[in-house]
């Protein structure tokens, strides 16, 4: 069952890959190209009060995520931002960051925020046909 921030962030619509304790979804405000959210899907509020076994199986999540965010945009470094103000599960924001901009099909995005922290009221936010297009695309990386 999907708690209130996995559905925030349009669970399922937006799902790249799901595991036992994590989604990896599409972050549609793209602040970088290839944003994402990594959610836990345990209903809890404290990053302490999640299952053990998240964290084991988080290094999972974060393999998948560096090494297709770097097929995707070649980045420099990656950035995860637990910030949990507004949206209260545990998750993180995943920013891919790179110098200039970085383009898949029709979309093209700028870090706004390089070499400082993330822009994040510049994001870019996808049309639904977009964030299917880049979806689909993340969800078919091996």
């Amino acid at each position: 069952m999907a708690n209130a921030t996995m559905t925030r962030f349009g669970y399922p619509n937006t799902l790249v890959r799901e595991y036992d304790h994590w989604t990896i979804q599409l972050r549609v405000d793209q602040v970088t190209l290839g944003s994402l959210i990594l959610c836990a899907k345990a209903d809890v509020t404290a990053f302490s009060a999640l299952p053990e076994a998240a964290f084991a199986e988080q290094h999972e999540a974060i393999t998948f995520i560096e090494r297709t965010l770097h097929d995707l945009t070649g980045y420099a470094k990656i950035n995860y931002l637990m910030l949990m103000m507004v949206d209260p599960n545990v998750h993180y924001h995943v920013f891919p960051r790179y110098e200039g901009e970085r383009s898949f099909k029709d979309i093209t995005i700028i870090d706004a925020g390089w070499p400082g922290p993330p822009a994040l009221a510049s994001a870019t936010t996808l049309s639904e046909a977009d964030a299917v297009h880049l979806t689909t695309h993340l969800a078919r990386q091996l």
